[in-house]
């Protein structure tokens, strides 16, 4: 692009208006005057250079540059019995591959006496199926080289798997099996409720956790989207093998998930794949958004404190109704979130960040660190401020006070 930026402004000022850098050749003699008319003598055009003289009288046209810049072609196929969808793109080169299945089925679908099963079932996935062992889980994928992990949201549950080209098939069979054909022995469920009280106590030793805890809380009061992603404990301690298997039958149907693959992959052979292996979803047709439809989030503008008199620094975080995932505002919104951008007196860079919030924080000291953040769900989101700063800092006098 250069080059014919370059060349289209010698095309619109003639040769005489740059200096000459070569001299090899005699300048050419001024044309006669068209007419009897005296007119002045023109100054004699000095040669071009080595590098202009094969410029064309008009500019070439723009290159086109999207084959360059043009990702990967991404494919999207619909189970016609199923509803699932298969989500794919092929990078041939590549010898690796990641296989996930994404569940629309988060703490949002939760009822208040149950909210913690979405994270309760995510465990119990992985402790055994009618063909597998836990232990024989494991040792298959060790074997494979791979790395099978999960996570819950407020929204969605996804397992994935990364894996090598020649064991894609033995990953898609894994994943179909555990969300086919999970056991849950009462044995393993009283295992994995310790492991979960257990992190829970962690979990609210992390104070960002608990801030954006209350912040939903807050803002969704009495709607599901509040809920907490690891419920409560007194939720844990009673959720039951009924409680997963009416969860896990009436959220995972094939309308909610996709299956989504990248790398060292064809699609054709993933949806065969997904057609002969997934054969057991619930084919429920209805999807998250007609759910959202019927039981909309409500922003509330709220505040909760909580005090702790032994922490010299103090968490807060402001938060206004953003947008949710589809809203034409959602993009303009992530655009904002880059600039503000995210600054720690640990890391230093404030007085050089890009980030004029970063700057000031940084050049007068007002915080310990400060955030922005933006979330988005299907129906609403979130966006605001999250800062540390010490409890005398003028910062947190002005926000909390």
């Amino acid at each position: 692009m250069a080059t014919i930026l370059r060349r289209s402004i010698l095309h619109r000022h003639p040769f005489h208006t740059l200096p000459s850098l070569s001299t090899s050749s005699p300048a050419p003699a001024p044309a006669p005057a068209p007419t009897p008319t005296p007119t002045p003598t023109s100054t004699p055009t000095p040669s071009p250079s080595r590098f202009l003289r094969h410029c064309k009288d008009t500019p070439p046209e723009s290159s086109d540059h999207l084959p360059f810049l043009r990702f990967p072609q991404t494919r999207i196929s619909t189970i016609r019995n199923s509803g699932l969808r298969v989500i794919t793109q092929s990078s041939l080169s590549s010898r690796t591959a990641t296989v996930g299945v994404w569940i629309d089925a988060g703490s949002r679908y939760e009822a208040p006496g149950t909210n913690g099963t979405a994270h309760f079932l995510e465990h119990m996935l992985f402790k055994g199926t009618r063909r597998r062992t836990a232990r024989g889980l494991e040792e298959e994928i060790e074997n494979m080289g791979a790395r099978l992990n999960a996570y819950t949201s407020r929204e969605q549950t996804t397992f994935y798997a990364n894996v090598l080209e020649a064991d894609v098939n033995a990953a898609i069979d894994v994943l179909a099996d555990i969300l086919q054909n999970s056991r849950f022995s009462e044995n393993a469920i009283l295992r994995e409720r310790a492991v979960i009280l257990r992190e829970m106590e962690e979990v609210h030793s992390q104070t960002e956790e608990l801030i954006f805890d209350h912040l939903h809380s807050a803002a969704f009061q009495q709607s599901p989207l509040g809920n907490t992603i690891l419920g409560f404990p007194e939720n844990i301690r009673t959720i039951s093998k009924v409680d997963l298997l009416e969860y896990i039958t009436t959220h995972y149907s094939g309308s909610r998930m996709v299956i989504s693959a990248a790398g060292a992959i064809r699609h054709e052979d993933i949806v065969n794949q997904v057609k002969r292996l997934f054969n057991r979803l619930n084919p429920d047709p209805t999807t998250v958004a007609q759910l959202v439809r019927k039981d909309p989030s409500v922003f509330t503008a709220a505040e909760t404190r909580v005090v702790n008199d032994d922490m010299s620094i103090a968490h807060f975080a402001v938060a206004f109704k953003g947008a949710s995932w589809t809203d034409p505002y959602s993009i303009p919104l992530m655009v904002i979130q880059s600039l503000l951008g995210s600054w720690n007196k640990s890391v230093g860079v404030g007085n050089c960040s890009g980030s004029e919030l970063a700057r000031r924080v940084g050049t007068h000291d007002l915080a310990e660190s400060i955030m922005a953040f933006n979330t988005n769900y299907q129906d609403v989101g979130l966006f605001g401020i999250y800062a540390t700063a010490m409890v005398n800092s003028l910062f947190f006098s002005i926000v909390c006070y």
